[in-house]
């Protein structure tokens, strides 16, 4: 899942950045609200977590301007103004949820998986594939009652594949969603993580769920 943060203190955005993608998201950070509103425009996010009092443009701007737009990315602000008008100003601007500093990265992380869970519409934010089952807030993956020891990225790439079962996923879309960054053709690093991540989720049963779509991509599907 990618998130934007939209963040002007340099510390903070660093700590948020660390903590975020060693839990296994891909993040973007950008430091006012001009540059969070137009990537958040351009790009697909699952959640953008952004500041009240920013250059250039505040939070409250930027929320109501993609609203406004017709997006509804979920937003959650993150501020040092705590007073219940500030509160109702953020939540009338179209925010999905609002968090007060000094915070923990772990109340961080609990408001973070909340506001994704609902977003998926799903009890826990959870997908089965065949005998796979996935939970996205947990970051638990169990195949036939065995628990799967995978890496961030391995599950990054799991729950990409999951979240759109069935679908052929092309190499470029993975590198964008999961590694951040533009598919470079001469690369190997998408079919590496693949093939990781197959040693782990298929290698050792017999039924195979994911699938290569030679030219086009991969796919995470229990159908033949």
């Amino acid at each position: 899942m990618k998130i934007l943060i939209v963040e002007d203190e340099t510390k903070t955005a660093a700590f948020l950045e660390k903590g975020l993608t060693e839990e296994g998201y891909t993040v973007d950070v950008v430091g006012d609200g001009e540059s969070g509103l137009a990537r958040a425009r351009e790009f697909h996010y699952d959640l953008i977590i952004l500041d009240v009092m920013m250059p250039k443009l505040d939070g409250w701007t930027v929320v109501r301007r993609l609203r406004e737009a017709g997006l509804n990315t979920l937003t959650l602000f993150l501020t040092a103004r705590d007073s219940e008008r500030d509160r109702v100003h953020g939540l009338d601007a179209g925010a999905d949820g609002y968090l007060v500093k000094p915070f923990s990265f772990t109340e961080l992380l609990a408001n973070v998986r909340t506001l994704l869970r609902r977003a998926h519409g799903r009890p826990g934010g959870a997908f089965r594939v065949g005998d796979l089952e996935i939970d996205l807030v947990s970051h638990r993956v169990v195949r036939r009652g065995r628990r799967l020891d995978l890496t961030p990225k391995e599950f990054a790439l799991l729950s990409l594949l999951a979240r759109r079962k069935g679908e052929v996923i092309s190499r470029a879309i993975i590198a964008d969603q999961v590694w951040n960054m533009n598919f470079d053709s001469e690369t190997n690093v998408v079919d590496v993580h693949v093939a990781r991540l197959r040693a782990k989720v298929d290698a050792p049963y017999a039924d195979k769920l994911i699938k290569t779509v030679r030219g086009m991509g991969y796919m995470l599907s229990d159908e033949d």
